[in-house]
């Protein structure tokens, strides 16, 4: 059993903040606390669920109705662990988070609280074979550092490069998505998959698009610095 899982199991029903952003295991998110329910359950959460609320995602075009509880049961969503608070004099905070493991929503449980509270499972992907994770996952790092490596260079920024250290397949898919500024349903979409194989299928698709792009803008970028001296066309294919 990972660590991770480990720090969760023993909370059978959690807070969910619903919130139009998607949050990956290893992925640190900052929030501004302001409604008085959530600055509640900022203050709850430190001596009931050892710091630990869901984040589940929910459209901005959502609908609340009060009759029904939104996220809807089944959603997916994931874990956030309080690191670190900053209590302001009015009573909001800013607090940074980092994810941790995900689950489902099975139920919505009756509650005084003025937030959600809700029975969840917790998963992690299923088991698959190394011989064939490697190869992709190596090949996905490999197009993650390639487009750093192009954005730095894109940037003009000076330095080196920081070392950037390989991982274990699974994290690796969840900090690679988390690297990207991809839309929420996409994000989502990747959350809920349960096979590190198929994120990370999908990861390379979208990494090889980021290349292109990026190969394109430098072309260009190129070009113009010639100040209209240049002799070579803008390839925009």
């Amino acid at each position: 059993m990972s660590e991770a899982m480990e720090k969760v199991l023993k909370f059978k029903q959690i807070p969910i903040f619903p919130l139009p952003v998607v949050l990956f295991p290893n992925e640190i998110l900052p929030l501004h606390i302001f409604e008085p329910r959530y600055r509640k359950m900022v203050k709850d959460i430190q001596f009931r669920t050892n710091n630990l609320f869901g984040i589940s995602y929910l459209s901005p075009e959502t609908v609340i109705s009060p009759s029904e509880p939104i996220p809807m049961v089944g959603t997916i969503g994931c874990v956030a662990e309080m690191r670190e608070i900053q209590m302001l004099p009015d009573g909001r905070s800013n607090i940074l988070t980092i994810g941790v493991v995900r689950y489902r929503i099975e139920e919505y449980v009756k509650s005084d609280e003025p937030y959600l509270v809700a029975s969840v499972s917790y998963f992690q992907d299923d088991e698959e074979d190394t011989e064939l994770l490697r190869p992709i996952a190596d090949e996905v790092f490999e197009l993650f550092i390639k487009i750093a490596k192009m954005a730095h260079e894109f940037s003009q920024e000076k330095g080196e490069l920081p070392d950037l250290p390989q991982t274990e397949p699974q994290t690796l898919s969840f900090l690679i998505g988390a690297a990207f500024n991809l839309p929420a349903e996409e994000k989502y979409e990747l959350l809920k998959l349960r096979s590190t194989f198929e994120r990370l299928q999908r990861l390379r698709e979208k990494l090889k698009e980021i290349v292109k792009r990026v190969k394109s803008a430098t072309k260009i970028v190129k070009i113009a610095q010639t100040n209209g001296h240049g002799q070579r066309k803008i390839d925009m294919e």
